[in-house]
């Protein structure tokens, strides 16, 4: 009896979802379709029956994460505004918090792959740069909103979040030999962020007014 055209969706999810969490774990080099079919609940040789190849299975997970990353974006800037906080710095406080950065398996898929992302291929290396894109896309709109102004908006958008993602990187690369350390690089660089942000002055002004 064969499998039925749901079942199929639901078997490639489950494959595209065990892959994520084990190429982000150790890189996509270090995880084989033996270890990551069995990590799905397949053998190995019904791998084929959904993709042409492993670097077909890469893009597939590229095109999720980015999907799911933006999505969560949008979710934390949704939460900040339904509460009337600045979702500039609700954005910085949640990326720079002990809690992401131990959220390896599920956190920024920006981060989670900026070291395999120069050495996929074609398709999810434009998958990763589409996501990145995008990401520039919506801090832009944000801190346009929240400084009620768009001159140097990107600028501003791709400063931060890269200075974001450097700091997450270190801070995660150290957590597990020097947990000390690794709080202290993320917390100086949170605060360094957060009193950058509120020096701008179209996102003082707009907290001064919601203070009177």
């Amino acid at each position: 009896m064969g499998v039925s055209r749901q079942q199929a969706i639901e078997n490639r999810q489950a494959i595209v979802a065990a892959a994520e969490k084990l190429f982000r774990e150790r890189g996509v080099d270090a995880v084989g379709l033996a270890e990551l079919m069995k990590a799905a609940g397949f053998t190995q040789g019904g791998f084929y029956n959904h993709f042409k190849s492993k670097d077909a299975l890469v893009a597939a997970v590229m095109d999720k994460a980015m999907e799911d990353g933006g999505d969560a974006f949008a979710s934390i800037i949704e939460g900040a505004r339904s509460a009337d906080a600045d979702p500039v710095r609700q954005q910085i406080q949640w990326y720079l918090s002990p809690e992401h950065r131990a959220n390896i398996d599920a956190g920024c898929p920006l981060s989670g792959f900026v070291g395999d992302a120069r050495r996929l291929g074609e398709v999810a290396r434009s998958a990763y740069a589409e996501g990145l894109a995008g990401n520039f896309e919506q801090f832009t709109r944000v801190i346009e909103e929240t400084s009620g102004s768009k001159e140097g908006s990107r600028r501003k958008a791709i400063t931060l979040f890269s200075q974001m993602v450097g700091t997450l990187l270190l801070s995660r690369a150290v957590a597990d030999i020097d947990p000390a350390l690794a709080d202290e690089i993320l917390d100086e660089g949170r605060q360094h962020l957060l009193t950058a942000v509120d020096a701008q002055p179209g996102i003082r002004s707009r907290r001064r007014s919601r203070q009177a």
